[in-house]
């Protein structure tokens, strides 16, 4: 893993001692960062998630890959990976959807509250979010969620596996997509118009 590529183990492998060490292994990457780059169409980042909301993410795979319920250490070390937001000279370059606003992955409660700590990110100066509306003109599919750190790497995530890749053109073509949904989304106000709509119908 010296140069950044690592042999594809798949999720049923890797999660053989639960969540938790892998969520370590994220935090490590992170706090090693500069800049992260990332496009989630279908879930709240990581970097955003409220307890409760990472809860049900991480309660919700252990059932699917029937694999070890370390839930609140697995959630325990991805909120500790949120200090990274508010380090000096940290960058976070973040696109997600509407669909990933509206998708229900908690009870309402769960996704009343995550929707008021996303209106609170975007006071951040660390987070420069952008949000894909429904209606938005879309250049190339949506695809998957992917992540760059420091423009040397790309971190992809599938139902299989994660693959983390540090060949220039992987890094370049990734960007490339990254700019493309970039090109599509809204900020600042009209972001922050969009996640308080959701809010709003989600009527808790």
């Amino acid at each position: 893993m010296n140069d950044g590529t690592r042999q594809v183990r798949p999720w049923q492998e890797r999660l053989e001692t639960g969540h938790r060490p892998i969520q370590e292994e994220w935090n490590s990457l992170v706090f090693n960062s500069q800049t992260l780059r990332a496009w989630e169409p279908d879930v709240i980042p990581g970097l955003f998630q409220t307890p409760d909301y990472a809860r049900c993410i991480f309660e919700g795979l252990a059932e699917l890959m029937n694999t070890p319920r370390d839930t609140s250490d697995a959630v325990r070390a991805r909120m500790q990976r949120q200090a990274w937001l508010h380090l000096p000279g940290k960058e976070m370059h973040e696109l997600i959807s509407e669909g990933t606003l509206r998708a229900r992955i908690g009870p309402p409660e769960v996704m009343a509250a995550q929707l008021d700590q996303m209106l609170a990110v975007l006071d951040l100066d660390t987070v420069h979010l952008g949000v894909v509306p429904f209606d938005a003109a879309l250049q190339v599919p949506i695809g998957n969620d992917f992540t760059i750190v420091d423009e040397r790497l790309v971190v992809i995530e599938d139902w299989y596996t994660e693959h983390w890749l540090a060949d220039a053109d992987a890094v370049a073509l990734h960007r490339r997509v990254w700019d493309t949904h970039a090109a599509s989304a809204v900020y600042g106000a009209e972001a922050r118009r969009i996640i308080t709509r959701v809010r709003r119908d989600l009527d808790v």
